[in-house]
């Protein structure tokens, strides 16, 4: 069987497949976001729980597709590590890392919802913001493992006129105002914060605003401003003609 992993900055999904493609056997997990020991535990025991030859990982953060030096504002135990290596070092068996934006786009292309499509543009909204760019069944990608990362860069500034009267939040990058900040399902929660004094979290917010609580709909309405104008861009200048999203937390029906 084929051992998966998906890692976020809240859970890793770890799954194994048959030769049909069909699930046999699935774990899920937090993510030890900040203990490396730990984090390695969680797959020395799924590849102890499953024959497995190999291990996949899909991860949030920058892949370095030279050197595999993953850049992750999420999950510092694994930034700035060749995870690929210091896993196959530790398990004793052959592993693979990706981003996970990478992975979720580059299957949409070729067997889910963006099949027929040339160039296409995915989109996560999870714990963090992601992104993934395919064209013709290839992953567009670059030194350092950019490629269709929309996340961080600052999307938000504060006003002169009033530093406090925009919603710039820090960012795990070191930097601030990063489209992260507002665009996962932290940000929902922040800006929620921001707008109303109020803390709830992700999934509280987007049921409240399906059930028509005003203040939960400004909040939605906020963030898709917020989130819709960089994504426009985006699309402008990759000229994509589907956008496949994913992410670990609901998105409001309206």
């Amino acid at each position: 069987m084929r051992l998966c992993a998906d890692v976020g900055g809240s859970f890793i999904d770890i799954a194994a497949f048959g030769s049909d493609a069909q699930i046999r056997w699935r774990r899920k997990t937090p993510t030890p976001v900040g203990d490396w020991a730990s984090f390695v535990a969680v797959l020395a025991d799924a590849v102890q729980a499953v024959p497995t030859t190999m291990l996949s990982i899909a991860t949030a953060g920058l892949v370095d597709p030279v050197d595999g030096i993953v850049t992750s504002a999420n999950i510092p135990c694994i930034d700035g590590r060749p995870l690929a290596r210091h896993l196959r070092d530790t398990l004793m068996l052959p592993v693979r890392v990706v981003n996970d934006a990478d992975a979720f786009v580059l299957a949409e292309a070729t067997l889910g919802a963006a099949q027929g499509h040339d160039r296409v543009f995915g989109i996560i909204l999870g714990t963090g913001v992601g992104g993934g760019l395919v064209e013709r069944g290839r992953i567009v990608s670059a030194a350092g493992g950019i490629g269709g990362e929309w996340g961080h860069g600052q999307a938000v500034h504060a006003s002169p006129a009033g530093p406090s009267a925009n919603p710039v939040f820090a960012c795990g990058c070191g930097r601030r105002g990063c489209l992260d900040t507002i665009g996962s399902a932290r940000g929902i929660e922040r800006l929620h914060a921001f707008l109303h004094g109020d803390a709830a979290d992700s999934i509280a917010i987007t049921r409240a605003a399906d059930a028509g609580d005003a203040r939960a709909r400004a909040t939605v309405d906020y963030y898709c401003d917020l989130v819709g104008g960089p994504l426009a861009m985006l699309l402008h200048a990759t000229s994509a003609t589907i956008v496949p999203v994913g992410g670990g937390w609901p998105m409001p029906a309206g």
